[in-house]
């Protein structure tokens, strides 16, 4: 028996030695040997993550003087207190990017013009036959005006696709595409394509509801511009109860709202533009739809307000109806991506994705080495992919979103192209809680883009505060206020809990190890590109 437990002392001394051997010693000597002469040249007390003194000087689009990138106070004049414009105007936000080349960009323009005038043609002539159907029936049907223009908003949003990101940092496109979606006349509604493939095959008995089917209807603009529109279902101040599972939780539109604004705050740029609406859905859903299993889900309540609901079509609901007062009801108008007949898109599982079960757990869960199983795997063994699974998992984190099952990407873009952060509905549903799994890509990988990083600590100074500029940015939407004061403190409170992970991984592995730099010199001393 004495022998026996010597034995086990010995085993699990040699699995402790194991470990700091793997975890500490090794990553020490691997930096000693690429030469970087110090492991960690700051001890606990008073670590910093890396500055950016040293790098080129950005060509600035809109400053006259050259000044040093580092993250100093840069306060522009033109921008009085704006903190949100002081923020946009330093230079970590006005670094350029290579220049584009052809295969760069998604869309070619003469062949998305021709692609989108065949649907105008298609669309009047369902209309001719809408009015002929009308007239046979002593029908009175609703004419709205309808425009094709060339210059509008979301024809230069689509062409302004690059294989960096779904709009550049100056594009004027998106704010005006923004004002057409809070403002244009609307001419058609009808399910989202998701929700049509659903027809008759929707099983009620399933926790899960499949394909994200939810209360959300297509919208077509008077321009042809189409958006996404998911209705109000919690007010404001209503947080995520602590007995729902992430996978039932609802869908917030102040949600989706809030990340557009978000994510173009951390300038990733990958969320497609999203702006808040007040709907009449009387008059602007009711009365212009032409799909009857649509108009079949309207009601008058008790209370006399126009109500809806969405159902798995000529089977079963699955949700509760949402109501206007008595015909007004706000909502999130999500602008939609190029067709996938010109723009293909993949869906692609997300390696950390969560179990859609009441017990079950996934691999990441339980294997503390699992990113070194993904290291192994195409795509994530070579180029950005797990750097943008990364930043996508930062992304989630501050909105507190668990639902990020699946990501997409372009096809034409390949390995290198960029994730986009689509459905975000049920992110900011606690903002006491802060979901420490969520960022499970970056504690076990311990790797970050130093793009992503020195911004990230640009956004913890009093001067530019993540929760400020956040707050700042959404005053411009209709719908103001879209975040209570608890979830915009939650944001800097989450922020810092992000830098303290990545100071626990550049002490265990050093800097080298962790911080990718994907900032690049140009041959110009006074130029820098960055590669995204």
């Amino acid at each position: 028996m004495m022998r026996r437990d010597r034995l086990v002392l010995v085993a699990t001394l040699m699995a402790i030695l194991s470990a700091d051997l793997y975890f500490i010693l090794l990553p020490k000597l691997r930096s000693i040997v690429r030469g970087s002469g110090q492991f960690c040249s700051c001890g606990h007390s008073n670590f910093t993550l890396p500055k950016l003194e040293g790098l080129a000087t950005p060509q600035l689009f809109n400053w006259t003087s050259a000044s040093t990138l580092t993250l100093a106070t840069t306060t522009d004049p033109a921008h009085g207190g704006s903190k949100l414009g002081n923020l946009f105007a330093h230079p970590l936000y006005n670094i350029q990017t290579p220049p584009l080349e052809p295969e760069e960009k998604l869309l070619e323009g003469k062949q998305l013009m021709e692609y989108y005038r065949k649907k105008v043609s298609r669309w009047e002539r369902n209309m001719k036959l809408y009015r002929e159907v009308a007239a046979a029936s002593n029908t009175t049907l609703t004419q709205p005006k309808v425009t094709f223009d060339p210059d509008a908003s979301w024809l230069k949003f689509h062409l302004g696709i690059s294989r960096y990101a779904l709009y550049s940092r100056d594009d004027p496109a998106i704010p005006r595409l923004l004002e057409d979606m809070e403002n244009m006349s609307i001419i058609n509604a009808d399910y989202t394509d998701d929700e049509k493939a659903l027809k008759g095959s929707c099983d009620c008995t399933k926790v899960v509801k499949p394909s994200g089917h939810h209360l959300k209807l297509a919208l077509k603009m008077k321009n042809f511009a189409k958006a996404m529109f998911k209705p109000m279902r919690q007010q404001r101040d209503d947080v995520t109860p602590e007995d729902f599972f992430y996978f039932v939780d609802f869908q917030r539109h102040n949600a989706e709202i809030a990340a557009f604004h978000l994510d173009r705050i951390l300038d990733f740029r990958r969320v497609p533009p999203v702006a808040g609406r007040l709907l009449n859905i009387t008059g602007e859903v009711l009365q212009v739809t032409h799909t009857m299993d649509l108009r079949s889900v309207f009601f008058t309540s008790p209370a006399k307000n126009t109500c809806f609901f969405a159902k798995c079509l000529y089977v079963c609901k699955t949700e509760y109806a949402v109501c206007g007062n008595p015909d007004l009801l706000e909502g999130s108008l999500s602008a939609y991506l190029p067709g996938l007949s010109v723009a293909p898109r993949i869906s692609i599982p997300n390696p950390w994705t969560r179990s859609y079960t009441f017990t079950g757990r996934e691999e990441w869960e339980v294997n503390p080495f699992y990113c070194d199983n993904i290291k192994q795997l195409y795509p994530y063994n070579s180029g950005n992919r797990l750097l943008n699974i990364i930043d996508m998992s930062i992304f989630d984190f501050l909105t507190g979103n668990m639902d990020r099952h699946h990501y997409e990407i372009f096809t034409k873009f390949g390995d290198e192209g960029f994730l986009l952060h689509l459905d975000n509905a049920r992110g900011f549903g606690k903002h006491s809680q802060d979901e420490m799994s969520i960022l499970a890509p970056l504690t076990q990988c311990c790797m970050i883009k130093r793009s992503t990083l020195v911004r990230l600590q640009l956004l913890t100074r009093p001067e530019f505060r993540l929760g400020d500029v956040m707050s700042e940015s959404l005053r411009g939407d209709p719908l103001h206020p879209v975040l209570t004061e608890p979830h915009l403190r939650a944001l800097d409170r989450r922020l810092q809990k992000i830098l303290r992970v990545v100071r626990r991984c550049v002490r265990r592995l050093g800097e080298d190890e962790v911080i990718t730099k994907d900032f690049v010199r140009s041959q110009s001393a006074t130029e820098m590109t960055e590669t995204r």
